[in-house]
């Protein structure tokens, strides 16, 4: 067995984390942030909304069921590096294709193992997310920290350009390429048992879209046409669309006015949904604002409260900035959802217009099914305005 290589985690306040080196030989720099899922490890790999971030999983253990090609969230790791205590060095699923290990070394991303996680996730609690450099080559402790200082501010950052589709498509259920076992049993067609007949063309902003959300439209009653962020109104209005889907994504919310301009352009025409960006994006377009959380919600086991039902759910979420309720309160919505564990935004909704969004992630994958109901709150919506009675 070859000898366990070293690697090194360096956080800008100067903090060194040393551990052993998987996947591939790299020096990376990005955001550090913790994840409290204890299973999914694949899908928080692939999520768009992690580009730039060097993820730490809180859970003791991670590859134990290796990776497989039905849970991707995208077709390829989108997070900047990664950081476990223990790697797994047993892979034991029937799905399984790669260990982790292999997975990350095919797509030239770095690995840490091996790592105190309750100390580093402690640190980031206290003092926040912060820029760090991890490394699985030569590499000393200052030029690993000098390294982590000179990397990019999350806060001012578009990373949506880099994540986005380049042109509009379809997607389809019955593709094998957009196949999920999770969502499709085996023999699952567009006509399926479940699936509403009666469909709705929905367009559907990727700022970073996970797979799962655009699965979960196509089981709820929608044709889903995807566009790339930089599609502009007039571009939507040509395919006369029913509705308008807003996606996760990464960076700050702030730093995207094309897409404020859009969705502003687009609010008073079609009913629309947002989720994570999305709701921030439309936060944006109502003429809000948003800041940085200092050290984001990521993990599924998030409870939010409906202000307007008194219901609790556990939700799954993946974000570092967060509504400011006061900014929204003169713009024509209202804030319906909160976070209980800090009383941040976590929904909101047009007083006027057939128009919602939340800040987690209703599709969760991975992560509770608690508000899995919003998508057919969303066909509702849609079907009511073609109806004429919204």
């Amino acid at each position: 067995m070859p000898a366990a290589k070293p690697a090194v985690l360096a956080l800008e306040d100067g903090s060194i984390f040393r551990g052993r080196a998987f996947g591939a030989d790299a020096t990376v720099a990005g955001e550090c942030v913790f994840n409290t899922s204890m299973t999914g490890y694949q899908e928080i790999l692939t999520d768009p909304s992690y580009f730039g971030q060097i993820v730490t999983m809180t859970a003791v253990q991670i590859g134990n069921y290796g990776v497989n090609d039905e849970d991707t969230e995208a077709n390829a790791p989108k997070c900047t590096g990664f950081v476990v205590r223990e790697l797994s060095p047993v892979v034991s699923n029937w799905r399984s294709r790669l260990s982790v290990d292999a997975y990350l070394k095919q797509y030239g991303i770095p690995g840490i193992s091996e790592v105190d996680t309750r100390a580093l996730t402690k640190k980031l609690r206290v003092d926040g997310a912060m820029k760090c450099c991890l490394s699985t080559l030569p590499l000393s402790d200052a030029d690993a920290v000098q390294r982590a200082r000179a990397g990019r501010d999350m806060a001012g950052s578009d990373y949506v350009r880099d994540v986005t589709c380049r042109a509009p498509y379809i997607w389809r259920a019955d593709d094998p390429a957009n196949h999920n076992a999770a969502y499709f049993p085996v023999g699952t067609t567009m006509n399926a048992p479940g699936i509403p007949e009666k469909k709705f063309r929905v367009a559907a902003f990727d700022y970073g879209a996970k797979h799962s959300i655009f699965r979960k439209l196509v089981l709820h009653g929608f044709e889903v046409q995807v566009f790339p962020a930089t599609a502009t109104a007039e571009q939507v209005r040509e395919q006369k669309p029913d509705a308008v889907f807003l996606s996760n994504g990464p960076g700050d919310p702030a730093a995207l006015p094309y897409i404020h301009k859009t969705v502003t352009d687009l609010l008073p025409e079609f009913p629309m949904f947002g989720i994570c960006l999305g709701h921030q994006m439309l936060t944006h377009a109502l003429g809000g604002s948003t800041f940085k959380l200092k050290f984001g919600h990521r993990g599924g086991n998030q409870p939010v409260k409906n202000v307007e039902t008194g219901k609790v759910s556990i939700t799954a979420q993946n974000h570092g900035f967060a509504t400011d309720p006061k900014s929204i309160e003169a713009r024509g919505a209202k804030v319906t959802e909160i976070n209980l564990n800090d009383q941040t935004v976590e929904g909101l909704r047009h007083t006027s217009l057939p128009v919602f969004s939340v800040q987690y992630h209703p599709e969760a994958a991975p992560g509770p099914n608690d508000a899995d109901p919003l998508f057919v709150d969303f066909y509702r919506m849609v079907e009511a305005r073609k109806a004429g009675k919204i």
